[in-house]
């Protein structure tokens, strides 16, 4: 096997062939050692040369494909460095190659695989050396196709792989230059293509051949100019040739729906219309209307779903872009036909065609509520539009005619939006695949977003015709009390949609129907037997109930015996109902919190007063967890009680139970620190600390009171319980931290961390009191534990509490900045200094610690010692080249911050930072901006690089960043010496770059530095020069992704706000 690396001896095709059948069919030490050797041959910078006479004399496809892999390897990494005439002589022999493997019909189907392959390679090159070294490769191509029909389907294949590489992905392989000059290329020469095109379509009759002609043509149709589309016979040959024949007419609705998507601007009106008009007419001859599709469609076989799919997709794609002008153009029963196709699609139970519709759906039902937004509708008044043009305004229909036109379809949609409703996520009662009811613990994020779908078509459907909808609804629920429609699936569609339209009836129609609704629920669950169907029925009221605030509030008496309700929901024996009933408390204490503090007409006393009262009982058969979702939703009511010492007399008596059992252990503790071995008082003294945290987040700083009686015990119990795992740890060594007493009292640890950073959080007002009463005797209690801790005892907590703490007091902090650094920081650098992966909470917490500090402490950094300082800067560096993204964001966010902090200090102090550190961390920067493992921080990268050379170039730095005693610096600048430094490091690392492309790079980063979109697409581009043959750059603009997305979402909020109901109640802001 040896002898294939010898690349001074002939090849040995037969032995090259035997190694490769020896990975893919031997075993063991044999197919080692192929794999090894094949390795090495791969990756020698030779093994090129053997590709033509692999691709040329070995009869095994693999060896071929390890042949094309080689080949691609080296375009993609080495082209540019070839000389001519190697480049011309793999290019002519790839396109030998590919010639004789597709000249005959039986050839091109036996190789289709590998033909591909050869294509991409192809392609490949020409996005090398087309148009300007190969400026006649469209003629060609053009030319060849017409002596040979498997020839030329082939070419229809290349030119296809073309388009998609300059048009589709262009963007994330290619300078903008380039793949501008591609485009124009394209674009010119497209006519001789289009006339291949055209002349195949309208001649050939082999299948293949006018196939793949199709499939070449759907690749064009996004960029061609719009005057081959509708000023030819395109569009007219693909209605009433291709679309009705069973081979083709998947192929074809693809290219119509394409179409259907273009914006021509206004031109080509009638065109539109025609087109539309032939494409419903033939389908109304394919598929006939589609009745009973739902029942059938399992019945229908892959090409058949497909192409339903497909005229799924055509319609959608179409009426979202031109819906206006059909509506005034076309004939009306054409328009209706294709909302009945849709409507009845939409029943298909086949999830991501549903989704499809649905996208349309909602564009449909949005563009009638924002018509008749600010117009009183009459159901009758499109009827009598007695001057003008009947039932237009401005050439469109008017509001009332559309929402007449498309009333039976919009009943339709209801129907379909209700029976195929998704589960909301505050819903934790699932059927699983056995057809048991169990608690869901994972939440599906495809499910939450379809949900979301459906809430909106939902209230642009009820603001429609509320009415409609109401009957509906009722219609649906009486088929669920009297059994003829009982299921699980149906009530609970029934249910979630009846919850997501909370808000867009008018408050009396509202209530009348809530009313009805819930008794007849109520109702339900007394009649039905069986834990699962009570379970079922339980949840959806729960989920109902929370889903409508604004009627709780508005009705005391219903709001308390839905809270009576929920309370007796506590003591179901299904686990997952007792959790929702506890969700649901907390929802409900959220949004109507006002309502149980204050003294209600025709009662004793607060009802708060009564919750509290009762809490032991109403919590009995409660787990903890669920016990403290109780607390904190009491909390919530709590803190709606102004009164400060009625406040404190509500957290005194929620608290009671709790305190009773802590003092008792602590008291024990206290007398025999032997009972923290036992595994039960320390889950017991973890889970009312538990309580403790849930109760102080939802009542804020007034829980201060509890915090005070109980914080000098808690941090004795800290320091306790560290004694206990240090001594664990010393006698056991690291194993330990795993024991089941060891995590219970870890647990200790952190919650009463989780306290006090709670509660620090909610202290407005009360800084100076924190700083003075808690933060001492905590620092004390938790900073020399965890540097003397082993790395496996330590406890992120500690960091994001201090974290918290100083983010909080801010300067107050400064003086115990110098402990916090030796405690926390340098220890936690010690444990993640080796590499990126291990503690990852600690690596996080670490470094939004120094960024605080930096924004906070800014002067504390200043007093460090020279080497911590220099430990402090190294460590940053060691942050932003992480892979993980949210740390490499965090340790360049610091590095921008700390570059302002000190450019806007001392000049003596920021001279002196700029002259020690500035050249380093610049190469530092460009190092990982040039590396794939990083490019998700591209965005901050750029920010950091740009900012840094602007301070130069703007000569905002002073001091010299060279040593201007060397001859050679005699008549240096700092810009100059940026330069010069940016160059050497660019040319080092990247040989393959030369001498100009360098130059015009850095001449770009000084001239653009003050343009930051500019300068990062400047910086784009030259990563992808560097790139453009070694790998994927798409990362490069997933922050333009991410941040077009929040800009979306934040739209999306906006305009919801002003629709009522659309923002759900528990993403409404507080009004009480």
């Amino acid at each position: 096997m040896e002898a294939l690396l010898d690349f001074n001896r002939e090849f040995d095709i037969a032995l090259f062939d035997r190694v490769v059948e020896a990975l893919f069919t031997g075993k063991g030490d044999e197919q080692k050692m192929a794999q090894q050797v094949l390795t090495e041959f791969k990756d020698h910078e030779l093994s090129w040369t053997r590709a033509d006479s692999i691709l040329t004399n070995s009869s095994a496809l693999q060896s071929k494909f390890i042949a094309l892999q080689i080949l691609e390897q080296l375009i993609q990494t080495k082209w540019k460095i070839l000389p001519t005439e190697q480049r011309t002589g793999i290019k002519n022999f790839i396109v030998e190659v590919i010639l004789h493997t597709s000249s005959t019909e039986e050839s091109l189907r036996q190789n289709k695989v590998y033909l591909n392959k050869l294509n991409l390679i192809l392609v490949q090159i020409l996005k090398q050396e087309w148009p300007h070294n190969w400026p006649t490769f469209i003629p060609e191509i053009v030319q060849t196709s017409r002596t040979n029909l498997a020839l030329c389907e082939n070419n229809m294949a290349i030119l296809k792989l073309l388009s998609e590489e300059v048009f589709d992905f262009s963007a994330e392989q290619m300078t903008q230059a380039k793949a501008k000059n591609l485009k124009a290329q394209m674009c010119g020469e497209f006519s001789s293509i289009y006339n291949l095109c055209t002349e195949i379509l309208q001649r050939a009759q082999q299948p293949g051949l006018i196939l793949a002609t199709l499939e070449t043509l759907l690749r064009f149709l996004s960029w061609i100019p719009f005057g081959y589309i509708f000023e030819m016979d395109l569009i007219s040959n693909l209605c009433t040739r291709f679309l009705q024949a069973p081979v083709t007419r998947n192929i074809t609705i693809k290219c119509l729906t394409e179409i259907a998507g273009l914006d021509s601007g206004g031109e080509y009106k009638e065109q539109f219309v025609n087109m539309f008009s032939m494409t419903i007419t033939a389908l109304r001859e394919t598929l006939g209307d589609l009745q009973n599709i739902e029942s059938v469609w399992d019945d229908y076989d892959d090409d058949e779903q497909s192409f339903i799919q497909n005229v799924a997709m055509f319609l959608t794609s179409f009426l979202t872009t031109h819906l206006r002008l059909v509506e005034t153009s076309a004939k009306r029963d054409i328009v209706i036909q294709a909302h009945e196709y849709l409507l009845r699609i939409s029943q298909v139970d086949e999830r991501e065609m549903f989704k499809v519709c649905l996208e349309y759906w909602n564009v449909l039902v949005r563009g009638l509520y924002e018509d008749g937004r600010n117009t009183s509708f009459s159901a009758s008044s499109g009827l009598l539009n007695l001057g003008g043009q009947p039932g237009t305004s401005g050439g469109n229909l008017t509001c009332e005619v559309r929402r007449q036109m498309y009333s039976a379809i919009l009943t339709g949609v209801r129907y379909v939006m209700i029976s195929r409703m998704a589960r909301p996520e505050e819903v934790l009662i699932v059927e699983n695949d056995e057809g048991e009811i169990v608690r869901e613990f994972t939440k599906e994020t495809d499910t939450i977003t379809l949900y979301k779908a459906q809430r909106e078509c939902l209230i642009y459907l009820t603001h429609l015709d509320s009415k409609d909808m109401e009957n509906i609804i009722f219609e649906k629920l009486g088929h669920q009390m009297d059994g003829s429609e009982w299921s699980w699936s149906n009530l609970n569609k029934l249910c979630w949609a009846i919850g997501s339209i909370s808000g867009s009836m008018s408050e009396d129609q509202e209530r009348r129907a809530l009313v009805i609704i819930i008794k007849d629920l109520l109702s339900l669950c007394e009649l039905k037997r069986g834990k699962d169907n009570k379970a079922v029925v339980a949840s959806n009221i729960m989920y109902v109930v929370g889903q409508y605030p604004r009627f709780l509030k508005a009705h005391w008496k219903f709001l308390k015996t839905v809270a009576n309700k929920l309370f007796e929901f506590m003591h179901e024996l299904h686990e997952g109902v007792r959790d929702m009933a506890c969700d649901t408390f907390v929802t409900i204490s959220q949004k109507c919190r006002r309502h149980f503090v204050i003294h209600q007409p025709g009662e004793q006393y607060p009802f708060v007063d009564e919750i509290i009262a009762n809490a032991n009982s109403i919590t009995s058969d409660l787990e903890p967890h669920q016990v403290n979702r109780f607390c904190e939703a009491v909390g919530y009511l709590i803190s709606a009680q102004l009164n400060q010492q009625t406040q404190s007399e509500l957290i005194r008596g929620l608290m009671a139970p709790s305190n009773e059992v802590w003092d008792q252990l602590v008291q024990k503790a206290g007398e025999n620190i032997n009972l923290l071995e036992d595994l039960n008082i320390v889950k017991q003294l973890g889970n009312i600390l538990r309580t403790n945290v849930s109760a102080c987040g939802a009542i804020g700083k007034g829980f201060i009171t509890q915090v005070g009686r109980i914080y000098i015990d808690m941090l004795g119990l800290y320091k306790a319980v560290s004694e206990i795992i240090s001594g664990c740890v010393s006698r056991d060594g690291e194993i330990a931290t795993r024991y089941a007493n060891v995590r219970a009292m870890r647990t200790i640890k952190k919650e009463a961390l989780h306290l006090v950073d709670t509660y620090v959080k909610h202290c407005e007002g009360e800084v100076d009191a924190v700083n003075q009463n808690m933060v001492p005797p905590l620092l004390e209690a938790v900073l020399a534990d965890y540097a003397q801790n082993v790395p496996p005892a330590r406890d992120s907590e500690v960091l994001s509490t201090v974290n918290t703490i100083t983010s909080t007091l801010g300067a107050l902090m400064t003086d115990k900045i110098p402990i916090i650094f030796d405690s926390l920081f340098e220890s936690t650098m010690g444990m993640i200094n080796q590499d990126f992966t291990v503690y990852p909470d600690h690596r996080l917490a670490v470094y939004q610690l120094l960024r605080t500090i930096n924004q906070k402490c800014f002067s504390a950094l200043l007093n460090l010692s020279q080497d911590k300082f220099r430990f402090l800067i190294m460590s940053i560096m060691w942050g932003f080249k992480h892979t993980t993204r949210d740390v490499a964001d965090l340790g360049l966010t610091i590095t921008l911050e700390l570059i302002n902090n000190f450019n806007t200090n001392d000049r003596a102090i920021s001279d002196a930072f700029f002259q020690t550190y500035f050249i380093e961390l610049l190469s530092e920067i460009i190092v990982v901006l040039s590396d794939n493992d990083h490019k998700g921080s591209f965005r901050l990268q750029c920010m950091v690089l740009a900012r840094m050379i602007h301070l130069v170039e703007s000569n905002q730095i002073t001091a010299p960043l060279f040593d201007p005693s060397l001859p050679e610096n005699s008549s240096m600048t700092n810009p100059a010496f940026v330069r010069q430094s940016i160059g050497n490091l660019l040319v080092t690392a990247f040989a393959n770059l030369n001498k100009r492309q360098i130059e015009v790079f850095v001449e770009g980063l000084f001239s653009f530095n003050d343009d930051f979109e500019k300068f990062r697409n400047h910086v784009r581009d030259f990563v992808i020069q560097t790139k453009e043959f070694a790998g994927d750059v798409e990362a490069l603009y997933l922050e333009e992704t991410e941040r077009e997305l929040e800009l979306k979402k934040q739209k999306e909020k906006e305009i919801a706000q002003q629709i009522p109901g659309m923002l759900k109640p528990s993403e409404m802001e507080e009004d009480d």
